[in-house]
C-alpha cells in the first residue's frame, strides 16, 4: 500500500476507477487495455467495470458460458493478482464466472495476498435473466489493511437493502463495478446509498456501445467517487477512457451520526419495519 496511508489515523487513503470500453469477447485484449490503464495511476484499491475482461452483450447463456472463467483460477483473476502483487493495490473486478450452477455475473477483489472477496450478482438486470444464473453468494465485507471494503455489481444500486446491508457488515469503501445504460441513475443512487448509509462509494463504468443480435445498448461512463456526506469527489465525463484516484479518509466512513440524538444505523426501527 501507500506508504501517506495508516490505517487507524485521520489520514488518506488513495481510491481509484477505470473507466474503459472493452471490446466483447477480447478478453486479451481487455485485460491488457484494463491493466495498461491501472499502470498510468497509483491508487491502494481500484475498481473495474462490471464483466470489463468479457464486454456485455451476450446473445446466448452458452455465449456466457463459453467466456466464463473459474474463480479463482482462470487468466482474468490471475492477470489481476500479479498486477496487485506487483504494485501492492487492491483490485475490484466484475467478470463472468464460469461454474457447475452458472454462468454468474460476478465481482471478485484481490490484492497481494490473494483473492480476498468472491460475489455473484444479486439482482439480475434485464436480459443478464436470459444469460447468468441468479447470485448464490451473499454480500460481502473485508478487511483491506483496517479498512472494510464491500462489493456489489451494477444493478444492485437500485435496492437500498444491498448497500445496507454492506453497511450493517462495516463496509467504509463500497466497490461497484457497473455497466450502467440508464443515464443518469446510477449516478444519483449511489450518491443517496453512500448518504444514507455514511460510506464511501466507487463506481466504475464502462464507456462505447454494443451491437450484437439485433440489439444496441450505449453505455453511459460518468464513473464517480462520492463521499460519506453524498458528495461527488471525483467523475469521470460520459465518454472517454481514463483512471481516475482521489484520496479519501476512511475513518470518516465509522461515523453515523447526523447530530448527538441520532445515528443512522443504530436508530432503525426493525420492529417495525416487517410487520
Amino acid at each position: 500500500m501507500g506508504a501517506a496511508w495508516v490505517p487507524g489515523y485521520s489520514n488518506f487513503m488513495r481510491v481509484g476507477y477505470v473507466q474503459f470500453e472493452p471490446h466483447f469477447g477480447e478478453v486479451k485484449r481487455n485485460v491488457e487495455r484494463a491493466l495498461a490503464l491501472l499502470g498510468s495511476e497509483r491508487a491502494d484499491l481500484w475498481v473495474l467495470p462490471e464483466l470489463f475482461s468479457t464486454g456485455y452483450l451476450f446473445t446466448s447463456r452458452a455465449e456466457a458460458e463459453g467466456l466464463a472463467e473459474p474463480v479463482p483460477d482462470g487468466p482474468t483473476i490471475q492477470g489481476l493478482l500479479r498486477f496487485a502483487r506487483d504494485q501492492g493495490c487492491y483490485i475490484a473486478a466484475g467478470l463472468a464466472e464460469h461454474a457447475p450452477k452458472g454462468p454468474y455475473n460476478s465481482a471478485v477483489l484481490v490484492g497481494p495476498e490473494g483473492l480476498l472477496l468472491h460475489y455473484r450478482k444479486a439482482h439480475l438486470f434485464y436480459r443478464e435473466k436470459e444469460w447468468f444464473a441468479p447470485g448464490d453468494t451473499p454480500f460481502p465485507v473485508v478487511d483491506v489493511d483496517g479498512v472494510r471494503v464491500g462489493l456489489m455489481i451494477c444493478f444492485d444500486h437500485l435496492f437500498p437493502e444491498a448497500a445496507r446491508t454492506l453497511a450493517l457488515k462495516g463496509a467504509q469503501i463500497i466497490a461497484h463495478p457497473a455497466n450502467l445504460v440508464l443515464p443518469g441513475v446510477a449516478q444519483l443512487t449511489t450518491r443517496v446509498r453512500a448518504l444514507e448509509n455514511r460510506v464511501f462509494l466507487v463506481t466504475a463504468n464502462r464507456v462505447g456501445t454494443e451491437a450484437r443480435g439485433g440489439e444496441t445498448l450505449h453505455f453511459t461512463g460518468e464513473s464517480q467517487i462520492v463521499s460519506p456526506q453524498g458528495e461527488v469527489l471525483a467523475k469521470s465525463p460520459q465518454e472517454g477512457e481514463e483512471a481516475v484516484v482521489t484520496e479519501i479518509d476512511p475513518d470518516v466512513a465509522c461515523e453515523k451520526r447526523i447530530n448527538p440524538y441520532n445515528d443512522l444505523l443504530f436508530d432503525r426501527r426493525v420492529d417495525l419495519y416487517f410487520r
